[in-house]
């Protein structure tokens, strides 16, 4: 089986910084320092879908 495959058959959650930065994580993997998830949580391609759809505003928080 491919890395390709293999990461299109994982699960995702969207994560957010303090910064209301956007990412999705695997959801089988701790999350990094000052990430928390968001609640969004299903496959690469519908996370990041869900991420161009709340994420108007680029800026970090503390820019805007």
């Amino acid at each position: 089986m491919s890395t390709d495959s293999t990461t299109s058959q994982e699960t995702f959650a969207v994560v957010m910084n303090d910064e209301e930065q956007y990412s999705i994580w695997p959801v089988t993997r701790e999350l990094p320092a000052g990430w928390r998830r968001e609640g969004t949580v299903g496959s690469r391609e519908a996370c990041l879908e869900h991420i161009e759809a709340v994420w108007t505003d680029m800026r970090p928080l503390s820019v805007r």
